[in-house]
């Protein structure tokens, strides 16, 4: 429990109070119970989205949505979007670990580049306009079921890196979860993300855009899990390449770039399956 505990404390601005002393593993192993947490966004999401709809049109609740959805992680993940951006954009000297050096010093900085300006951007518009779709297009049931497992997806891309990647540096968040996640960590939010998935796929929640009714189809998120998944190990050789192995900040980009991904996999299922 004191796992699930620090994970809501860690992703979330829920407040928890954890008393005692807490140890780098007991946090590292806290990433097991990331999409269970998400879960939790994601019923807020669902609410924000049955609160809105009724007053709203469709662009204000998306919006609203995606205001909804930045402020109860507190802008955490959208930080490390900003900074692995800001990052990537430095020009290669032709020298590897001169490179890595400098990326590294400028993730850092607390100040935000151009570049990271662009990312985000670029990231909260894309979630907005496919929400907008999403909402449009398909029936309540459909983008309910759809957003409550977004965050949970989110959440989980970052655990296959955490087990798989090393850290980039000595010291951090990500050299914690890097070193104590675990296959136990891997394990865990797996059969979490799995479980949550079917919950969503007994409901029989989705509508194609015919507008006939059908059960969940569990090929989306059977879709999703393996897409997400190798997704994962394509980052961590990329951030490995760019960065000599993985940090805090890379897993909040994950996230975000994640999201982008799951609504526009999601959207183009729906419209094209029915």
């Amino acid at each position: 429990m004191k796992s699930l505990f620090l994970a809501v404390q860690f992703l979330t601005l829920v407040p928890v109070t954890i008393g005692g002393n807490i140890t780098a593993r007991e946090i590292g192993r806290s990433a097991a119970f990331f999409p269970l947490v998400g879960a939790i966004q994601g019923l807020f999401m669902v609410l924000g989205l049955s609160i809105f709809s009724k007053v709203f049109p469709a662009d204000i609740t998306a919006g609203l949505l995606v205001m909804l959805l930045a402020f109860s992680s507190g802008g955490f993940d959208l930080d490390g979007l900003a900074d692995t951006a800001d990052a990537l954009a430095i020009k290669s000297s032709g020298n590897r670990e001169t490179d890595i050096g400098k990326r590294l010093l400028v993730m850092k900085d607390s100040s935000i580049g151009s570049i990271g300006v662009v990312a985000l951007i670029f990231v909260m518009l894309l979630k907005y306009l496919f929400m907008k779709s999403l909402i449009l297009d398909f029936s309540f049931s459909s983008v309910a079921g759809i957003l409550f497992l977004m965050p949970a997806f989110s959440k989980w891309i970052t655990v296959p890196p955490m087990f798989h990647g090393t850290s980039a540096r000595n010291d951090g968040l990500g050299k914690i979860f890097v070193e104590n996640a675990g296959i136990q960590g891997l394990l865990i939010s797996s059969m979490i993300m799995i479980a949550l998935c079917w919950v969503v796929v007994l409901a029989g929640v989705f509508t194609g855009a015919s507008g006939t009714f059908a059960s969940g189809d569990p090929g989306l998120f059977m879709l999703i899990v393996i897409l997400f998944y190798f997704f994962g190990l394509i980052s961590v050789r990329f951030f490995h390449s760019r960065f000599g192995g993985l940090t805090g900040d890379h897993f909040g980009a994950l996230t975000e770039v994640s999201e982008i991904i799951y609504l526009g996999v999601a959207y183009v299922w729906l419209r094209h399956s029915f």
